[in-house]
């Protein structure tokens, strides 16, 4: 089976240590059991998140602690964060959604249980889902996401459940910083408030990553950032969780819109800035790996990272399918046809990296950085018109070589039912969103956007439309090179200044 989109190698990835999550260099030094286990999984791999899917179901519903960046939301159909979701299922609804989700989507690799409340505050309803799903679709991964407090409890019954990936959001390891996050836990059947509160939560949290770890268990810890209570903290967290074995840190931003009703929202406190998530990323990678291709999901998201088809595989079309154990063998059969292929044509471009002469940037002279934003609907491809982009990717080129340093959210310029402000007005927001990059790379853009675009200082590019990102990402800032325009002594005085 040929998977062309994957596209040509390249030979250098330009990744620092840690910059990259586990994608290219970090790819190519992890074991191989370790690599079997992220190398289809969206979210532990940036390389895999560009060609395999994944799900969550929304079995579990009660929460163990109050998080106050947290409103766990019913049928709130556009909001893209966790603890939303449009449907709670019972355990065998979300089997047999899994079953007809991973039939019709063979790329679908992954099983996640995220809420909407903790999975292990429900546990029979969790372990009852992945007991059934190990009988009836045994090649597809199962994960979990938990806020942690109720995990050393569980670790048994998790890896008995053949569970290999693990996500605890550690937000903080100071009691005095999460009494500003957490309002109480429930513990030993009773509400804890406070200092006290953020104390278990933490000693628990802790207690579980180290358990999990022994078993041979990956986990990924979620850190929100939440300026001035947080951020200058969760270096020293990065460290901790990275020195206790965690795999992956995910540092995502604070939700704070207050149309979602959180109390954080609600009182004013702002998330960060792209600037300043970037920059507390960047710090924290020199302790370990980071994950910057995050979505945020929501507690019943389907599909490819980016996109949600949820509203494909509601329970009423669910419902009405026909799934015996000759449509799950073959649907089975299908997944592995085409995760053995994507898989071989990745490890050929990781080979291929070995055998090749390494890239070099350098010309005669060295260029600055320079972001860019990519409109992608998948595959690592330019493969999206910027009028039907619903986030951007962005990417730093520079002569180092080429990062990626997450998406961030846009709202859909081409919406066919918009009248002429609406537009104007979402493509004003997307500038704004974008207003750090200076090319913007899309496979097709109208001639209003360009001309906007290039009066914000941003340049449109449709040139490398169906081009493996990092390829193209790697010729533009070339070209930006030759012609001059990326003097670094300019650069660095601005930084100075």
């Amino acid at each position: 089976m040929t998977i062309p989109h994957l596209g040509t190698p390249v030979s250098a990835s330009g990744c620092s240590a840690g910059s990259c999550g586990s994608k290219s260099a970090q790819m190519d030094a992890l074991s191989a059991d370790t690599l079997k286990k992220v190398q289809d999984h969206p979210c532990y791999s940036e390389e895999a998140h560009h060609h395999f899917a994944r799900m969550h179901v929304a079995v579990a519903p009660a929460c163990n602690i109050q998080c106050n960046y947290c409103n766990r939301k019913y049928d709130c159909s556009n909001e893209s964060r966790p603890g939303v979701v449009s449907e709670v299922l019972t355990p065998k609804q979300a089997v047999k959604k899994t079953l007809a989700v991973a039939a019709a989507i063979p790329q679908m690799s992954v099983l996640g249980i995220a809420g909407p409340g903790d999975a292990l505050a429900n546990p029979e309803r969790t372990f009852s889902v992945f007991r059934e799903l190990q009988q009836r679709a045994p090649d597809i991964k199962l994960c979990l996401s938990t806020n942690g407090l109720m995990l050393p409890e569980y670790v048994a019954q998790i890896a008995a459940a053949n569970v290999d990936h693990v996500t605890i959001t550690i937000n903080c390891i100071d009691p005095d910083v999460g009494a500003q996050i957490y309002p109480w836990i429930f513990w030993n059947h009773r509400r804890v408030m406070g200092r006290e509160a953020a104390e278990i939560l933490i000693a628990q949290q802790q207690k579980g990553l180290e358990m999990l770890v022994a078993r041979g268990i990956l986990v990924k810890v979620n850190s929100v950032m939440i300026p001035g209570i947080n951020d200058a903290h969760l270096q020293e967290v990065s460290r901790v969780v990275r020195a206790k074995g965690a795999f992956l840190h995910n540092v995502m931003p604070l939700i704070s819109e207050a149309e979602h009703g959180t109390h954080f929202g609600l009182t004013g406190q702002r998330g960060p800035t792209p600037e300043e998530l970037q920059t507390l990323q960047d710090a924290c990678a020199g302790d370990m790996n980071m994950m910057r291709h995050c979505r945020q999901c929501r507690a019943d998201a389907v599909g490819m990272l980016g996109e949600d088809r949820g509203a494909d595989f509601t329970m009423d079309k669910v419902e009405a399918m026909e799934i015996d154990a000759q449509f799950e063998q073959a649907a089975m059969q299908r997944r592995l046809a085409l995760r053995e292929a994507i898989n071989a044509e990745l490890e050929a471009k990781r080979n291929a990296r070995h055998a090749a002469p390494v890239l070099q940037f350098h010309a005669p002279k060295r260029g600055r950085p320079v972001h860019m934003a990519v409109a992608s609907s998948g595959g690592g491809l330019i493969n999206q018109h910027f009028g039907h982009a619903k986030e951007f990717l962005i990417y730093e080129a520079s002569s180092a070589g080429v990062r990626f340093l997450g998406p961030r959210k846009a709202a859909q310029y081409c919406g066919g039912e918009s009248d002429c402000g609406e537009a104007e007005n979402t493509l004003a927001r997307t500038i704004a969103v974008l207003a750090d990059c200076e090319v913007v790379l899309c496979s097709r853009i109208g001639f209003e956007p360009w001309g906007k675009l290039e009066s914000a200082g941003i340049m449109p590019n449709g040139e490398h439309a169906m081009e493996p990102i990092e390829e193209a990402v790697t010729a533009v800032w070339s070209e930006m090179l030759k012609a001059g325009k990326l003097d670094v002594a300019a650069f660095e005085d601005q930084k100075r200044a």
